[in-house]
C-alpha cells in the first residue's frame, strides 16, 4: 500500500498532467501562421527528441529488443501511432479554428465511447447504471446534432480516435514512455519528410518566421512529453478510481477556456447537450465509485475471513498439543525418551 506522502505526490502529478492537457489550447494559437499539419509534424519530430533524452536518462532500452521480437505488438503500435496522429492533428486544427468547446465535448464523451466499444468489440457486460449513462450520452449527441444541423463530427472523431488509441494501448501493454517512443519513431520519417517537403516548396514557417517561432515549434515536444511523464508518475501512486475522476479536469478546463477566454458561442441547444453529457458522466462516476467501494469491502471481508480461519486452525493445533503429553501413552513415551537421553549422555 502506498504511503500518504506518495499518494499526495501522485495526486499532484495527476492534477499536473490533466491540468496541462486542459490548458494546452492556450499554446496552439501561439504557433500561427503554422498550419495544423505542420504543427503536428513538428510535434512528432520533437517529441521523439525529448523522449530519446528521457530514455537516455533512465537507461531503459531492454524493451526495444523485446518489441522487435513481437511483430503483432509492432503492428498494433503502428495502428496506435496512426490513430493518435489523427487525434492530435484534429485537436490542433479545432483549437486554431475556433472549435475549442466542441473539442472539449469530444473528451467529455470519450469515457462513454470507451464503454460502448467495450460492449461492441470486447463483449463486455454493463451494469444498469452504465447502460443508463450510455443512453443519456446518445441523447446528448442527438440534441447537439439537432442544434448544429449535423452530428458533432469533431467531438465524435476525437472521442472515437482516443478511445481506439486506448483500446490498442491496452492490448500492447507497455509503459507510457516506451510506447510514446515507439509511436514517435513510427511517425518520425513521414513527419520529417513532410517538413522537408514544406521547406523545399518554400511553405515552411520554421525559420522564416524567426527564432522565437522556431523555438515554439520545437517546444511542442516538451508540451507532449511533460504531461505524459506526470501521468505515468500519478498512475503508479494513486488508485485508478482517483485517476478516473481527475481525467475530467482536462475537458473542464478546455470548456471554460472556450467559453470564457475564446468567447465561443453557447446557444441553448449546446447547453442542453452538454448538460446531458455531464449528467451521463455523473451517473458513470457514481457507479464507478460505488463499485470500487463494494470491491474493497468484499476484499476486506475475504481477508478478515482468511485471518479468522488461520487463527482458528492455530488454536485447534494448540488445543491438541497438551493432550499428547498428558495422555498415558504420551507420558510413557516422554519418560522413555528421558531415560534414553540420560543413558546416552552418560556414555
Amino acid at each position: 500500500m502506498k504511503s500518504e506522502g506518495e499518494q499526495r505526490a501522485g495526486l499532484l502529478y495527476g492534477i499536473g498532467a490533466y491540468g496541462l492537457w486542459g490548458l494546452v489550447p492556450l499554446f496552439w494559437p501561439l504557433l500561427k501562421p503554422s498550419g495544423a499539419v505542420e504543427i503536428l509534424a513538428h510535434r512528432m519530430v520533437w517529441s521523439l527528441a525529448v523522449v530519446a533524452i528521457a530514455l537516455l536518462v533512465v537507461r531503459r532500452w531492454a524493451w526495444v529488443r523485446e518489441l522487435l521480437a513481437e511483430p503483432r505488438k509492432l503492428g498494433l503500435l503502428v495502428v496506435a501511432a496512426t490513430v493518435i496522429s489523427v487525434n492530435w492533428g484534429l485537436y490542433i486544427w479545432s483549437v486554431n479554428t475556433g472549435h475549442v468547446v466542441e473539442a472539449s465535448l469530444g473528451y467529455f464523451i470519450n469515457p462513454l465511447v470507451t464503454i460502448a466499444m467495450g460492449v461492441l468489440l470486447l463483449k463486455e457486460r454493463l451494469r444498469p447504471a452504465q447502460w443508463t449513462a450510455v443512453a443519456v450520452g446518445l441523447a446528448a449527441v442527438l440534441v447537439l446534432a439537432i442544434g448544429y444541423g449535423q452530428p458533432p463530427w469533431i467531438s465524435l472523431t476525437l472521442a472515437f480516435s482516443f478511445a481506439t488509441y486506448g483500446l490498442v494501448k491496452k492490448k500492447v501493454n507497455i509503459g507510457g514512455l516506451e510506447s510514446l517512443a515507439a509511436e514517435t519513431v513510427i511517425l518520425f520519417v513521414p513527419a520529417l519528410g513532410y517538413l522537408v517537403w514544406l521547406g523545399v516548396s518554400g511553405d515552411a514557417t520554421f525559420g522564416p518566421e524567426g527564432a522565437g517561432h522556431a523555438a515554439l515549434l520545437a517546444a511542442t515536444g516538451v508540451v507532449t512529453a511533460v504531461p505524459l511523464v506526470c501521468f505515468g508518475a500519478a498512475a503508479i501512486r494513486v488508485p485508478l478510481s482517483t485517476l478516473g475522476l481527475l481525467q475530467y479536469l482536462a475537458p473542464v478546463f478546455q470548456f471554460l477556456l472556450g467559453v470564457l477566454y475564446f468567447h465561443e458561442a453557447m446557444p441553448a441547444e449546446r447547453w442542453a447537450g452538454f448538460a446531458l453529457v455531464w449528467a451521463a458522466l455523473t451517473i458513470l462516476t457514481w457507479d464507478a465509485l460505488r463499485t470500487a467501494r463494494r470491491t474493497r469491502a468484499t476484499a476486506d471481508a475475504l481477508r478478515r475471513a482468511d485471518a479468522v480461519s488461520k487463527a482458528e486452525a492455530e488454536a485447534a493445533i494448540r488445543a491438541q498439543s497438551p493432550d499428547v503429553a498428558t495422555s498415558p501413552a504420551g507420558a510413557g513415551a516422554e519418560a522413555a525418551g528421558r531415560r534414553v537421553e540420560s543413558s546416552t549422555s552418560g556414555e
